[in-house]
């Protein structure tokens, strides 16, 4: 693999519509030649359901919850200290709700314990046996943390068999009632892994269900 050398933090994610998945309008305007989706479910209900979601999301918890071992990849403070978190919007007024940011390399815990993801954070996700695990990389694109919605997106990195984005987003509503809005768009990462793009997207769809019910579980 081209770069195979260059340590995984140093790579760049494998698209170019960086952020793409904060778009509402996604999937009637996909990145041109990006397959894409969204799922929306709601997960429970109060505050504990809403921090249980929120903190598990935003510590890959709901990665780990659904069959993927997670290795995080340190990168140099440096690093983290450049990364930018780009504006986000009220979903029902388009409004700007959180500004554009350049994140701190000051790592952050939730008051359980759970070290939780920044911009520019890099990991990978592991499914399988030792050796023969697949692994998947991807890095840390933005991170939403606003008072009644929070979640991350994802972008692919070399090495993964597909290229594209994925946003996981925890949203509390006035009701009291709790969401997870999955959205992504991904193709094949490599043009021979189009002869078995049919089971890639079974693998995607198998995987977003799991994701839904991840944090469906009853609470300890």
């Amino acid at each position: 693999m081209a770069g195979s050398g260059v340590p995984l933090w140093q790579r760049a994610v494998t698209y170019g519509a960086i952020g793409a998945t904060q778009n509402d309008d996604l999937l009637r305007y996909p990145p041109k030649g990006y397959r894409p989706i969204e799922r929306r479910v709601r997960i429970g209900h109060g505050e504990d359901r809403w921090r249980h979601a929120w903190v598990e999301t935003l510590s890959l918890g709901i990665q780990s919850r659904s069959g993927f071992r997670v290795k995080r990849i340190e990168a140099p403070a440096a690093v983290l200290e450049n990364s930018y978190s780009p504006v986000t919007f009220d979903e029902a007024t388009g409004e700007p709700v959180q500004p554009a940011t350049v994140t701190s390399a000051e790592q952050v815990y939730a008051d359980t314990g759970a070290e939780l993801v920044r911009p520019g954070d890099t990991a990978i996700l592991l499914l399988g046996w030792k050796i023969l695990s697949l692994r998947i990389p991807v890095r840390i694109v933005y991170v939403i943390d606003e008072p009644t919605r929070r979640g991350f997106g994802y972008g692919t990195l070399p090495g993964h068999p597909e290229s594209g984005e994925e946003a996981f987003v925890v949203e509390r509503r006035d009701d009291d009632s709790v969401w997870l809005t999955i959205r992504a768009f991904s193709r094949p990462a490599y043009a021979w892994l189009w002869i078995g793009y049919p089971i890639l997207r079974l693998f995607q769809a198998v995987f977003t269900s799991r994701y839904e019910h991840a944090l469906t579980k009853p609470l300890a």
